[in-house]
């Protein structure tokens, strides 16, 4: 059985990074779509610098997230910011995909979707999207639809919808990511009915605003035991 992969999203600090560097992590992230949790490009590169430094056996991949970007922006930012993940949380149509892939070619690229629980009609929508990604895309995150904001809303979707998504990507074989309201209260339930490839997390790892070591902890423990 594969082992789940964990992202933890929105770091910006550098003293909480560090206090991260025993954690089983495969990816942290870095938000350069506005957000609270937004970071300049160059505290993005100061923190990926001491992510490299880590001692551990394995480092954990730096992602980028980014809501509807140019193309110019993206190149401007990775001539300075060293990303494995560049992960699009916004309308990025097929062919921008596949035009930062050709541009990056060093990076994954990853597709977030934005799942609309309560319009069977957006659902079959966001469902066939699946086939115009794939053979583009490294890997598809499934994230709650929210009309104002993409994505870090803090709310769950209707999980009851991820084995639809799960069987298409597979049929591509493209690694499913769930994102969206998550925290170690209820990741064990999501791997236990659902079995996503990884998950991703934000809020649900906070106190205060701020990425709280031991929810961050309990979150990783919980999902690697899975």
């Amino acid at each position: 059985m594969t082992e789940t992969k964990v992202k933890i999203c929105g770091l910006q600090d550098v003293e909480v990074l560090k206090s991260m560097e025993r954690l089983p992590l495969d990816y942290i992230g870095f938000v350069f779509a506005p957000s609270r949790r937004n970071v300049t490009t160059e505290r993005a590169a100061e923190l990926i610098a001491e992510l490299r430094n880590w001692k551990t056996g394995s480092i954990p991949k730096a992602a980028g997230v980014f809501v509807n970007p140019e193309l110019a922006e993206l190149r401007e930012l990775l001539d300075v910011v060293q990303l494995d993940v560049i992960q699009l949380h916004g309308n990025e149509s097929p062919a921008f995909c596949r035009a930062v892939k050709l541009a990056f070619p060093g990076a994954q690229v990853w597709k977030a979707l934005s799942v609309q629980e309560t319009d069977d009609a957006a659902a079959g929508k966001g469902l066939a999207s699946i086939e115009l990604y794939a053979g583009i895309v490294d890997a598809l995150l499934l994230d709650t639809y929210d009309p104002l904001q993409s994505g870090g809303s803090g709310r769950t979707f209707a999980w009851e919808l991820i084995p639809a998504y799960r069987e298409a990507a597979a049929a591509h074989r493209l690694p499913l990511f769930v994102a969206g309201g998550l925290h170690p209260g209820n990741v064990g339930e999501l791997l236990e009915q659902y079995a996503p490839d990884g998950v991703d997390v934000s809020s649900g790892v906070e106190s205060d605003g701020i990425k709280d070591i031991i929810k961050m902890t309990a979150f990783v423990e919980r999902v690697k035991q899975s």
